[in-house]
């Protein structure tokens, strides 16, 4: 791991808090923060933000502190925790059930061949490589996956896409982007012919809405890419 890609990790000190309240705290996840422990051992995303209520509040004891759902390390944007295990219930059902709207940008070289459309594919995911493939028809083990995307910015030598998640399938995005001949930028591992210096992907969980938890009110959030030359301009 570069240097670059140390710096660029989540803190107490420099954690993006775009919401909290007693139940949730929202984040603005770095690209190359890990939501939760791996076998990298890397202080996961989960202890980074319980050191920060810790501190904030000043809570005694162990800070009780929910995972429910997740973004891939390289990929930046909106990740929501539950401060109570009352709140982690009743979100892992809102995730489970589809009944969070979640919207993504992805800036991609290869302009898909329709500036706007629906994939629907079928993703047979391999452990071993964690990594999942797209198939045009249902094979054994697959799982069917969803998305709509639509061409918003046109760059000099990229396009951005906004994509409607209708599925929560792993890796779909960059899976399905690379069915399409159209990897993410950076993602080597679907295609993309160079990584990022920083070991990022152009890939942001950009705003998701759901009803809350405890107050029942539907609540939105929207977060703001990470600061390179490419997202600037987006």
């Amino acid at each position: 791991m570069s240097k670059n890609q140390n710096h660029q990790k989540s803190t107490p000190q420099n954690l993006q808090v775009l919401y909290e309240d007693n139940h949730i705290i929202v984040i603005n996840k770095r690209p190359g923060d890990i939501v939760q422990g791996d076998k990298t051992g890397d202080v996961p995303l989960s202890e980074i933000v319980k050191l920060y209520i810790k501190k904030k509040y000043d809570k005694p004891g162990n800070v009780y502190l929910g995972v429910a759902h997740r973004l891939d390390r390289p990929t930046s944007g909106i990740v929501v925790f539950a401060r109570t295990s009352k709140a982690l219930s009743r979100l892992n059902k809102i995730f489970a059930e589809k009944e969070a709207k979640k919207t993504y940008w992805a800036i991609v070289k290869n302009q898909p061949k329709k500036k706007e459309a629906i994939l629907t594919h079928w993703l047979k995911r391999n452990p071993k490589q964690n990594k999942s493939y797209a198939y045009e028809h249902e094979i054994k083990d697959s799982k069917k996956a969803i998305l709509e995307y639509k061409t918003i910015k046109e760059l000099n030598n990229y396009h951005l896409l906004e994509i409607d998640l209708k599925t929560g399938r792993h890796h779909q995005i960059r899976a399905q982007l690379a069915a399409i001949e159209s990897p993410i930028k950076g993602d080597l591992k679907y295609g993309f012919n160079r990584s990022n210096t920083n070991g990022s992907i152009h890939l942001h969980a950009r705003q998701l809405s759901f009803i809350h938890p405890v107050s029942k009110e539907i609540v939105e959030f929207l977060a703001p890419p990470p600061s390179d030359s490419i997202w600037n301009v987006c």
